[in-house]
């Protein structure tokens, strides 16, 4: 009866399966594998239902290799990054997709891929060439039942060759439109902005109504917006913005949201309101909090924190653990709870590597318009 069905009614079946389970009815049969390849596998509902989005770990330095943690079975795995021709280093998600910038050249270069189907395709270069520039990304298309949502890459400070020979700071504003595969310039940015962006700023982005920000990466804590309409650059203050050791910006039900702590005392969360203010929404539990820090005279310094509208996650080391705040649908509130970091896969010895944590919903589907 199986190898009888329909491709589509196989495919509505297939929805409900999570990446691994779909992977292994994938190599069943012939029929089965033509049908995870060639047939839209789920709709947004069904994954934001059935399958929660999954930690993906990827080290700092560059390895071709990352990691990933599947919430369902709570267990770990390794995926391999050498079908990419070029070390790299990791973004930001774009649907079921991670977009990468490669370390093998100085210049800026982004590579967009799916670590789970091993199909990868560099973006175009951006019509200024510059380094160590901010980069941060808006998704398009979120309300339409898409894997793929058209989106945009926003590139913002960077050094460039100056007119008289050596380098500047650069102050052009360049976008990527993944709609028609180009750059553009939009604009430009305060000379103070574009410093701050290209020293002190880490590639972590958030957008959030109407507005792209960035956080610099050292005390005292500033956060800078580019308003996407106007064109307009904004700062905004950082709460306790000289005490805190790490600050993380997040985006909460579609708010701009702030993950902070300072020594000896417990994580916050705050959320920005009206009238730009910062009010404390959450705070992290105490056991919770000194789990993470590996005992009660542990610092803050070097967390990370990755969220999206589903879950929050707080790390530091690949094996060190995560502490998570996730939406639980069925009891209307949201739990924190704890996750064993990555030590071992299948038995065998996992290092403990520094790392960058995304989010992402797996999918298997070839993503055939943005084939390289």
């Amino acid at each position: 009866m199986w190898s009888s069905l329909p491709l589509d009614v196989l495919a509505n079946i297939f929805s409900f399966l999570s990446p691994d389970s779909l992977a292994r009815a994938r190599s069943a049969c012939r029929h089965w594998h033509e049908c995870v390849d060639t047939r839209p596998l789920s709709t947004k509902p069904i994954l934001s239902q059935y399958h929660p989005s999954w930690f993906i770990a990827l080290p700092l330095r560059a390895h071709k290799l990352c990691f990933a943690h599947n919430p369902i079975f709570e267990n770990w795995h390794k995926l391999s990054l050498e079908f990419l021709p070029d070390l790299v280093k990791p973004i930001a998600t774009v649907g079921n997709l991670l977009l990468l910038r490669s370390v093998s050249s100085v210049v800026l270069q982004l590579i967009i891929c799916n670590p789970f189907t091993s199909q990868f395709r560099y973006l175009p270069r951006p019509n200024i060439t510059r380094s160590n520039p901010a980069v941060g990304v808006v998704i398009q298309n979120t309300s339409q039942d898409s894997q793929f949502p058209e989106f945009e890459v926003y590139v913002a400070g960077g050094m460039s060759e100056a007119p008289q020979g050596g380098t500047t700071y650069e102050s052009k504003l360049e976008i990527y439109d993944s709609k028609n595969d180009s750059w553009k310039i939009v604009g430009s940015l305060p000379v103070e902005f574009s410093v701050r962006l290209t020293v002190w700023t880490h590639n972590d982005s958030v957008y959030s109504n109407g507005v792209l920000y960035w956080i610099t990466s050292a005390r005292a804590f500033r956060v800078m917006g580019f308003e996407i309409n106007s064109n307009i650059c904004r700062e905004l203050q950082v709460p306790m913005a000289d005490r805190l050791e790490f600050a993380a910006l997040t985006s909460r039900n579609g708010r701009l949201a702030l993950v902070g702590a300072i020594c000896g005392e417990n994580a916050c969360v705050w959320e920005l309101g009206d009238r730009d203010m910062w009010a404390v929404v959450e705070k992290v539990p105490n056991d919770l909090g000194i789990k993470l820090l590996g005992g009660s005279n542990g610092r803050w310094i070097n967390t990370k924190c990755v969220a999206n509208n589903e879950v929050m996650c707080l790390y530091k080391e690949l094996g060190s653990g995560m502490v998570i705040w996730r939406e639980r649908k069925e009891k209307n509130k949201w739990e924190w709870n704890w996750i064993n970091g990555c030590s071992s896969i299948r038995s065998q010895r996992v290092d403990n590597l520094p790392i960058k944590g995304l989010l992402l919903q797996p999918s298997l589907a070839p993503f055939a318009s943005y084939s390289n």
